[in-house]
């Protein structure tokens, strides 16, 4: 891999000269089409024959000693000396290098909402929410009463979900379905799914029924946008089917989500929600936040896909 960046850049000025096993056996032979000039133990003598300037160090985790080897034969040359990582198989999120009072720390999967950050996203969450509570309350008590008119049962719906770090909460919802809605278990809506309620079709074609979320955002446990939290149920079954799901539980759950206005809602591929879920897991900003926001109300409210 770093043989292929190196040749894809030429801008870089590097010239390679050649390559260096860990294993003796391969001396003499060529790789990519660059000849092994040597093993480990000649890189003292390789660099001073070649004029080498830089050495990049690039084994795989298994050859931790021909490493070890390498780095004690070039302590006291002059050749600057890069050390490339094996992490190829290691779950990747948000990489990057820490110096922990001067230890050098690689970080493999790094949650965006650390620190600084963390302040502001709860910040910005918490004003947006308890705002949005104080404006939106006439609509909520309205759309209470018409629940409570439509159909026999309570007016919210509580359901356990899986939010930040694997950590369970209740999220709340207007009901929108009959009360013996999940008799036969966990499971998603479908389209015109026969357990909604005549106002359920109205409240969560428009998203009305998950105002009262905005609770669950100024309380703590979700985020006004984020990955949408799904059943614990789920959760196991999709962590052990597919790759790198749980890298979605590294940032709060959302109201809304970047997989949501792109129109990946109710029962659409999985895997596409993932995509998205772990893009914006990678590149979050506040400023993207904002703009899945304006989105949401964009797109999402007039979207018909929600059932």
């Amino acid at each position: 891999m770093l043989m292929r960046k190196i040749s894809s850049h030429a801008d870089f000025g590097l010239q390679v000269h050649g390559l260096v096993a860990a294993d003796a056996a391969d001396v003499g032979r060529t790789h990519g089409g660059l000849p092994v000039l040597g093993a480990v133990a000649d890189l003292p003598r390789l660099v001073q024959e070649h004029g080498a300037e830089i050495i990049y160090i690039a084994l795989e985790r298994r050859e931790w000693q021909a490493e070890a080897e390498a780095l004690t034969l070039l302590s006291d040359s002059t050749v600057a000396i890069r050390l490339v990582p094996d992490l190829t198989q290691a779950f990747r999120l948000n990489p990057s290098v820490e110096d922990f009072d001067g230890m050098p720390v690689v970080l493999v999967t790094e949650s965006p909402e650390q620190g600084w950050n963390a302040v502001v996203k709860r910040t910005f969450d918490l004003a947006c929410s308890g705002l949005g509570l104080l404006v939106v309350s006439p609509v909520l008590a309205v759309i209470a009463l018409a629940v409570k008119l439509d159909s026999p049962g309570p007016v919210f719906y509580a359901q356990e979900r899986v939010g930040m770090n694997g950590r369970r909460f209740r999220m709340y919802k207007f009901r929108s379905m009959r009360v013996d809605a999940d008799t036969h278990g966990p499971g998603w809506t479908v389209k015109d799914d026969p357990r909604r309620t005549a106002l359920g079709s109205t409240l969560r074609r428009l998203s009305l029924d998950e105002l009262p979320q905005l609770w669950n955002v100024f309380v703590g446990d979700m985020s006004l946008v984020g990955p949408r939290p799904e059943q614990p149920h789920f959760v196991e079954e999709f962590r052990g089917s597919i790759p790198r799901y749980m890298l979605r539980h590294h940032v709060k759950a959302g109201m809304t989500g970047w997989a949501q206005v792109n129109g990946l809602r109710g029962d659409t591929p999985l895997e596409d929600r993932i995509r998205f879920d772990l893009y914006y897991v990678q590149n979050w900003s506040l400023w993207f936040d904002l703009r899945i926001l304006f989105l949401t109300v964009a797109r999402v409210f007039k979207d018909a896909s929600a059932y």
